[in-house]
């Protein structure tokens, strides 16, 4: 088991260690504040770092409210009823397509049949669609965390069903509920294949929900399969270390929130 664990942490580091050793050195304040030149094998990266924080703002405010609600409803209501079945099939099946089917999805409804193009909007959505399993799962797991006997004080004291759910469950809910959230942020920030059908590829900083962008994500893709340039392949690297640092970032706001939350919940007790 010892073994196996570190087996784990050595991949992490080999895989981590390669991209940041390599591109750490392409990253100073020009390359994060300037524009990009010669289809980004030259300056900066400034609008694909504000377009992907578009997407992800667009993908979480859409996706936390009714992840959180499914959540809700399967754990605390739901019980046997066939729904609650249909809604957790449909939230595990979303886990297993594809991205690439998202993105295809996406391009079709969003892009075409919405007619909103290749936009902030459309890419934000999409991902929305794909973390939705994520947050779901964690928000039910930590309503289940929370004790019975919660509950059970709740009820003898007088208070109906959503009173529980809403002041005592879910705020003893709420560390778990956040990191599942920022997970899926994290997810949402080195997602590549549905933003390419979804999101485009235009350099320039966006103006509004329809305007194209290019994710870093995206920008490492196109980089890396560019022709041999030193600059391309520099920056690629470059781009690639930023979302290991915005994914690190993610996963240790998330520990962050969750210990801060947990000890005002102990202090409360």
């Amino acid at each position: 088991m010892w073994a196996s664990g570190l087996t784990v942490l050595a991949i992490l580091l080999v895989i981590t260690g390669f991209v940041v050793i390599r591109g750490i050195g392409a990253i100073d304040l020009e390359f994060i504040s300037a524009m990009p030149i010669a289809g980004g094998r030259e300056g900066g990266i400034l609008p694909m770092i504000v377009g992907t924080l578009c997407i992800i703002a667009i993908s979480t405010i859409v996706a936390t409210p009714i992840a959180v609600a499914s959540g809700i409803y399967l754990t605390e209501y739901a019980g046997t009823h066939p729904l609650s079945k249909i809604v957790t099939f449909g939230a595990e099946w979303l886990a297993g397509i594809p991205s690439i089917i998202f993105g295809l999805f996406g391009f079709a409804f969003f892009v075409v049949l919405l007619e909103w193009g290749f936009s902030i909007l459309s890419g934000g959505m999409i991902l929305a669609c794909m973390i939705l399993n994520e947050t779901i799962r964690t928000t039910q797991e930590a309503i289940k965390a929370v004790p019975g006997s919660y509950r059970e004080a709740s009820y003898a004291l007088g208070a109906t069903k959503w009173q529980t759910v809403s002041r005592v469950v879910l705020p003893s809910a709420a560390p778990g509920i956040l990191t599942g959230v920022i997970l899926g942020i994290g997810r949402a920030a080195g997602e590549t294949a549905a933003l390419m059908l979804t999101a485009g590829s235009f350099m320039a900083l966006p103006t509004s929900l329809f305007s194209s962008v290019r994710p870093m994500s995206l920008h490492v893709y196109l980089l890396a399969i560019a022709e041999i340039h030193p600059g391309a392949v520099a920056r690629a690297f470059g781009t690639a270390t930023l979302l290991i640092l915005t994914v690190l970032i993610a996963n240790l706001s998330s520990r962050a929130i969750k210990n801060y939350y947990t000890r005002g919940l102990r202090q409360e007790r």
